[in-house]
């Protein structure tokens, strides 16, 4: 059984701060290996339709495809705005063929209901769950089309596993995977649209948004028409046929070649490290350092409920302290003063969340730098309690 620290014993100012203090959820940590010099062979100023970018830009899928390990039966594009616009456009061209379930356990989530419900007008079944748990998910019926994340960011509540989607499902699962890619096993076969951004766990520039299609995607892209106006960049098929360009390289806007140059060498790095496997092992080091520090703590606690559902990439945590007066004040003001010491920048919770610090875990962070984090968390806890 683990000790409890009660934080009432003086606590000691830490001498070292993590060397990299960057723990934000969004744009994350670069790779611990990256500098400027690896663009320097960003085509900038050719155009991403002449054979140099779109070479960069298929490499950058190719790349993609082979560090997920996504099948060869799966398209993949590099679509606008982010994991937004990918979502957007996965829910925009397909959701209203059939029934509509919405999961939602965190803030983005909310947004996807919200969409689905004030924007689309779907008449749509909507599940949700406080933050720090998640839905019931062997309530759902994914004969109906079925709308989650993966992970929650602002939650720190991920999906266990996929064993709660029927393969012989009549319906399509739209899932937003983008702090889970990278860092968590995704079942393939069961997901039919999957979207991330490359600003998360490869710590990636932002703007740039991964679409990724199952042949199940694809047949609803081409046998249903939604009834309602599509903006040029939503627009993924052509008279009942994929635009397969846009799996190809042939981005529907220009894209910004310099973040794709990084992200092809933040996918070289991937590789350095072992791989899908590697960067797991990574953010299970680092989400791992935390939790053994929570539990040998009463003042402090994981959001997430139910341990099968902690995230290893957005860890969430709030303060138990009973004789905390006032949780939001005090979570930002400790944040604060670990901000102010160069300990650790853009930690506290998401605006939306219970109050309380979100600290990024994902492979590109190195656990020397969370351990190094950790005696400050207690430190500061201290002062600001005194």
């Amino acid at each position: 059984m683990a000790m409890q620290d009660t934080g009432a014993r003086p606590v000691s100012r830490p001498v070292e701060t993590p060397a990299n203090p960057r723990f934000s959820s969004g744009p994350c940590a670069k790779p611990p290996t990256f500098s400027l010099d690896k663009l320097a062979d960003a085509p900038l100023g050719r155009s991403h339709r002449a054979p140099i970018g779109k070479a960069r830009l298929k490499a950058a899928i190719d790349g993609t495809r082979e560090v997920l390990g996504i099948p060869d039966s799966h398209r993949i594009g590099i679509v606008p705005a982010s994991d937004t616009g990918a979502v957007e456009m996965a829910m925009w061209t397909m959701l209203g063929a059939r029934p509509v379930e919405m999961l939602a356990w965190e803030s983005f989530g909310a947004g996807w209901v919200t969409d689905a419900v004030k924007q689309l007008k779907l008449d749509a079944i909507v599940k949700t769950a406080d933050y720090g748990e998640i839905v019931d998910l062997t309530s759902v019926d994914t004969n109906n089309d079925v709308v989650f994340t993966w992970n929650g960011t602002t939650s720190g509540v991920r999906v266990p596993n996929g064993d709660w989607i029927a393969e012989d499902r009549a319906g399509i699962t739209i899932c937003d995977a983008t702090s889970a890619a990278f860092a968590q096993e995704l079942p393939w076969d069961k997901l039919d649209v999957t979207t991330f951004s490359w600003q998360k766990v490869l710590g990636g520039e932002a703007a740039h948004g991964m679409l990724v299609l199952s042949p199940r995607a694809v047949e609803r892209l081409e046998s249903y028409t939604p009834d309602r106006p599509l903006p040029k960049i939503f627009r993924l098929s052509k008279g009942c046929k994929l635009i397969e360009g846009i799996f190809e390289g042939a981005t529907i806007n220009t894209p910004s070649m310099l973040a794709v140059e990084d992200y092809l060498a933040a996918l070289d790095w991937a590789r350095s490290v072992g791989g899908l496997q590697g960067l797991f092992a990574r953010a299970d080091a680092n989400a791992q350092a935390i939790h053994d520090f929570c539990d040998a703590r009463d003042w402090i606690a994981n959001l997430a409920v139910d341990p099968a559902t902690r995230s290893n990439t957005s860890v969430c945590l709030r303060f138990t302290d009973p004789t905390i007066a006032d949780p939001a004040a005090f979570a930002k003001a400790v944040a604060k003063r670990l901000d102010d010491a160069g300990a650790a920048h853009d930690i506290g919770a998401y605006r939306d969340a219970p109050p309380g610090l979100r600290i990024w875990c994902g492979g590109t962070v190195e656990t020397a730098d969370i351990k190094a984090l950790l005696p400050w968390i207690d430190w500061v806890y201290a002062a600001e309690r005194g």
